[in-house]
């Protein structure tokens, strides 16, 4: 009788805790496709609005240049027309680069 009355608190304790180890794998993965699913729709919220916002919102002040870009387009994107004079750095407006980090002043439209 000794035996089995120490088995039973053992085997109770062992499916409270196998009870709240499937809880927290049931939250774990549910907060893991949350997650998922509200990035998903995040991103493609931004896609319905990509043409009309992205050429209205001005540039960040500083503007990292990327793959096929030239000061031309970045200038008429972020509506700065004075990016060489600003960025010294900058000693040919032919050789702009990817990765090249530019100061961007956007010109105020009223």
């Amino acid at each position: 009788m000794a035996f089995n009355s120490k088995k039973a608190p053992i085997s109770s304790s062992k499916a409270i805790a196998d009870a709240a180890s499937w809880c927290c794998a049931c939250l774990v993965v549910s907060l893991i496709l949350l997650c998922i699913f509200s990035d998903s729709s995040a991103l493609e919220d931004q896609g319905n609005f990509r043409g009309s916002q992205v050429l209205s919102k001005p540039c960040d002040e500083i503007y990292v240049v990327r793959e096929g870009e030239t000061l031309h387009t970045i200038s008429d994107k972020c509506g700065d027309p004075f990016i060489v004079e600003k960025n010294p750095h900058i000693h040919d407006p032919d050789d702009v680069f990817p990765g090249l980090v530019i100061k961007i002043t956007p010109s105020v439209h009223s």
